[in-house]
C-alpha cells in the first residue's frame, strides 16, 4: 500500500497508488471520512482501519486519477516538527567523510543525531535552490526515511516496528562549507528546499522488518551511491528505541536513517552539485525521488 499527497484541480489531496502505480485512488473515494484529513490526519487514524478491507476497497475503486495529471507533493509537506537525522550511520560513509573539516572517521559508539528544518519539505520534481550566493559546496545524500505512526516513548527494540507507519525517500541536501564553518550541522542542512521527500509513503506492510533495500543516488544519470539499508550501523529498531528514550515521538515524525558512501564530498576532487544538475534518489520498493538544482 502506497500513499501520497498531490495537487489536482486546484486542491491538495491525499490518495493511494493503484497496483500498477500509474493512477491515484483519492482517499475520500475509499473512506469518505478522510475528506477533511491531510496525510498527518490519516496517519493518526490509520491504526483503527482494517488493512485488508482498505486494500480491497482501493483495488475495487473505479474512481482513479492518471498520475501524469497531478503534481506530486512531499508526502508530508509541512512536518509538525524538525526532521530527526542520523549522521555517519553507514560504515563506508564514515570512511569517506574523514577528509571533511570537523568530522572524524571514528565509527560511532552511539547514534549521532541532528535535526533539519523542513517547513515546507519539497516533493518529487521540485527544484532545489542552490543558494549559490552563500553556498559553494552543495551536496546530496539519499536516505531511507522512517515515518512514525503513533505516539510513543521509551520504546523497546521489540516494540519498534509497531510504532512505524511507513517509509519514504529523503535527500538530505547539505551545504558542506556552511556545515564546516559553523562546526555543528544544523544550519548547513536546513536551508530552504534542502529536504526533498517522496514520492510516496510505502506502508510498512510492504516490507519485512527491518527492511533491507537497495539504496542509490544518481547525478545526471551517473551512479554515485549504491548501498543497502541492511548495512546500517544502528538499525531501525535501535534507532527508534534510542531516540524515544526520554523523548516522545508523534504520528508523522520523520527520521532520516543516514546515507551510504558516494556523496559529492567523498570524491577526490569533490563532486559538488551545481545549477542544472539532476539528482535521482532511488530506494527499492519505494520508488524514485527526482529533483533539479536551480
Amino acid at each position: 500500500m502506497y500513499l501520497l499527497t498531490y495537487y489536482y484541480n486546484n486542491r491538495q489531496s491525499v490518495g493511494f497508488l493503484n497496483k500498477e502505480k500509474t493512477g491515484i485512488v483519492p482517499a475520500t473515494s475509499v473512506i469518505p471520512s478522510f475528506n477533511a484529513l491531510d496525510m498527518l490526519g490519516i496517519i493518526e487514524v490509520f491504526d483503527k482501519l482494517n488493512l485488508e478491507e482498505l486494500s480491497e476497497k482501493i483495488s475495487l475503486c473505479t474512481e482513479e486519477i492518471d498520475i501524469k495529471e497531478v503534481k506530486i507533493l512531499a508526502p508530508i509537506p509541512y512536518p509538525k516538527r524538525n526532521v530527526l537525522c542520523l549522521g555517519k550511520n553507514y560504515l563506508d560513509h564514515v570512511r569517506e567523510v574523514k577528509s571533511l573539516k570537523n568530522v572524524n572517521s571514528d565509527i560511532p559508539e552511539k547514534p549521532i543525531y541532528f535535526s533539519k528544518i523542513a517547513y515546507p519539505a519539497i516533493g518529487h520534481e521540485d527544484f532545489i535552490d542552490s543558494h549559490s550566493h552563500i553556498v559553494k559546496e552543495l551536496d546530496y545524500e539519499v536516505e531511507l526515511a522512517i515515518i512514525i505512526g503513533k505516539k510513543c516513548k521509551n520504546v523497546s527494540i521489540e516494540e519498534a516496528e509497531d510504532c512505524i507507519f511507513g517509509y519514504t525517500i529523503a535527500n538530505d541536501i547539505s551545504a558542506r562549507d556552511i556545515q564546516s564553518s559553523h562546526i555543528q550541522w544544523h544550519k548547513g542542512k536546513s536551508f530552504d528546499t534542502f529536504c526533498p521527500l517522496g514520492p510516496c509513503i510505502a506502508h510498512k506492510s510492504n516490507f519485512a522488518f527491518p527492511p533491507k533495500l537497495k539504496i542509490q543516488s544518481f547525478v545526471n544519470n551517473e551512479l554515485r551511491q549504491n548501498g543497502n539499508t541492511g548495512d546500517l550501523i544502528f538499525d531501525i529498531p535501535t534507532i527508534i528505541s534510542d531516540i524515544s528514550s526520554g523523548i516522545t515521538l508523534y504520528p508523522g515524525d520523520i527520521i532520516l536513517t543516514g546515507t551510504p558512501a558516494g556523496v559529492g564530498a567523498g570524491f577526490n576532487p569533490p563532486k559538488y552539485l551545481k545549477p542544472g544538475d539532476k539528482v535521482d534518489c532511488v530506494i527499492e520498493g519505494i520508488g524514485t525521488l527526482s529533483n533539479t538544482i536551480k
